[in-house]
C-alpha cells in the first residue's frame, strides 16, 4: 500500500512523466506568481488585469481598434469588452475614448487617450525595473542560457499547438 501519496503512482526521476510533472509545477508557480504580483502593480494604478490588457493591445495596434478585434484577440465577448471599454473611459482621466469608425460606420473603435497611454507605460515601467532587478541577480552566461532555454520552450510549444497553415 502506497504511504503518503494518496495511491499516486510516482513516475520515475528523470522519466518523460516526472519531467512533465516537474515542469508543470514550476511553471504554474511562475504564473501564479506573476499573476499575483502583477495584479498588485495593476491595482496600484488603479487597473485590473483585464483593462491592462486593453491598453497593451491598443499599444500593439498603434493607439487604435474596432472593439469587436479587441474582444476577438481576448477570447471575450463584444458585451464584455464593452463593460472593460466603458470602465477605461469613465477614468478620471479616460484611458480611451470611443469613436465611430470612419469605414464603417456600424463598427466603434476604441481609442488610447494620452493618459491611457501614461498609465500604461507607467505600469511596464515598473514591472520592467523590477525584472531588470531579479535578473541582475543572476550572472550574464546563466541569463543568455535562460533566455534561450526559455524561447526554445516557447517555439516547441508554438510548434506542437498551432495547426498547419490552411487547417483549424
Amino acid at each position: 500500500m502506497p504511504s503518503g501519496n494518496s495511491g499516486a503512482t510516482q513516475a520515475a526521476p528523470g522519466s518523460l512523466d516526472a519531467d512533465a510533472a516537474q515542469l508543470w509545477a514550476l511553471l504554474f508557480q511562475l504564473v501564479l506568481d506573476a499573476e499575483k504580483h502583477i495584479a498588485a502593480q495593476l491595482a496600484e494604478h488603479g487597473l485590473t488585469t483585464p483593462q491592462f490588457y486593453v491598453l497593451k493591445t491598443l499599444i500593439e495596434q498603434g493607439g487604435h481598434c474596432p472593439i469587436g478585434e479587441i474582444a476577438r484577440l481576448h477570447g471575450l465577448t463584444n458585451a464584455t469588452m464593452t463593460g472593460l471599454v466603458g470602465r477605461l473611459e469613465l477614468g478620471d482621466p479616460p484611458l480611451v475614448t470611443r469613436e465611430q469608425s470612419h469605414t464603417d460606420k456600424r463598427s466603434v473603435v476604441v481609442v488610447l487617450s494620452d493618459a491611457g497611454r501614461g498609465r500604461f507605460q507607467a505600469v511596464q515601467d515598473r514591472l520592467h525595473d523590477q525584472l531588470r532587478l531579479v535578473l541582475s541577480l543572476i550572472d550574464s552566461d546563466s541569463r543568455a542560457v535562460l533566455m534561450g532555454e526559455l524561447a526554445r520552450y516557447i517555439d516547441v510549444i508554438r510548434a506542437a499547438i498551432t495547426p498547419p497553415t490552411g487547417q483549424g
